[in-house]
């Protein structure tokens, strides 16, 4: 089976519409002997004469006319398949498929919606949530919100900056417990454990000393907002994001303990698959989610 030549067909398809060769190159910015070669050639790969031509006339031949009225619903077809696209061109509009981990979208993300939903009415946002990372090309996922090392070297990056963990308890916690000066202290005390970190230990950094702090494993949650909530409740010392604390420390709640330390530094990026042609609605999202995202995590806590 000969391979079909689309270009041979809209030629085809043009001298109909223009009853004429010449007409048909004109409008086509082609010379006449290439259109009328173009015809002859598909002619003869379908075994078949469209066309009668003579000095004054050109008429299709019953195939031709067949022939013609199919070309002729593909190409218009094409026509608006293309228009569909190039539309999308000119307004950010379609479905938006977005992931994040659990606490990382909770946290940051109702403020990039609700911009995005502001600025773009056309923008369908679907947001889905999980802490395990989605294959992103396989998921058609468009744009991950994520935090620590990336692994897939073929995806975009776009980094946001970076979010902290430090130690954390309610005043009430610490209103009858010894004053906590080093890290290692933290082994005689109720330590919540988010899971995220490490079972077994806690790692802190002063930036000139390193320390490793064994944990008992007693209290472990896989979810940093219940984390958050018992610490708050006085049940005792939780590593939290710096980021989502400014509230409870504003309110007296949260307490940082052990203010000259740290644990873990994360860097908070969106990614998203390699493309040639990003579209507007994956630019849309992204100027959206960069300003708010950064706004948000540099905000000095409370």
């Amino acid at each position: 089976m000969q391979k079909v030549d689309l270009n041979e067909i809209l030629i085809f398809v043009r001298v109909v519409q223009n009853g004429s060769f010449t007409k048909a190159a004109l409008q086509m910015g082609m010379p006449n002997s290439t259109v009328s070669a173009r015809i002859t050639s598909l002619e003869k790969r379908l075994g078949v004469l469209l066309l009668q031509r003579t000095t004054r006339q050109l008429n299709l031949t019953q195939a031709g006319r067949e022939y013609f009225d199919y070309c002729l619903g593909g190409i218009e077809e094409i026509t608006k398949a293309e228009n569909f696209v190039l539309s999308r061109q000119l307004e950010p509009v379609g479905d938006l498929r977005i992931t994040a981990p659990v606490f990382l979208g909770s946290e940051l993300l109702p403020e990039v919606i609700a911009e995005c939903q502001k600025k773009y009415p056309k923008i369908n946002i679907e947001v889905i949530l999980k802490d395990q990372a989605m294959d992103l090309i396989s998921e058609r996922i468009d744009v991950a919100l994520r935090a620590g090392e990336l692994h897939d070297s073929s995806l975009i990056l776009r980094k946001l900056g970076v979010m902290s963990f430090s130690a954390y308890a309610s005043p009430k916690f610490l209103k009858d417990a010894p004053p906590i000066k080093h890290p290692k202290e933290l082994t005689s005390y109720n330590c919540i454990q988010f899971m995220s970190l490490g079972r077994d230990s806690w790692r802190f950094t002063n930036g000139k000393n390193s320390v490793v702090v064994p944990m008992s494993g007693r209290t472990l949650i896989d979810e940093v907002y219940l984390v958050k909530s018992l610490v708050s409740r006085g049940s005792g010392i939780g590593l939290l994001p710096d980021f989502i604390c400014g509230t409870e420390k504003g309110k007296g709640r949260l307490t940082r303990v052990l203010p000259e330390w740290r644990s873990e530094v994360r860097q908070i990026q969106l990614v998203h698959p390699p493309q040639k042609f990003p579209s507007l609605k994956l630019q849309a999202f992204m100027q959206v989610a960069i300003e708010s995202i950064t706004k948000q995590i540099s905000l000095p806590s409370v």
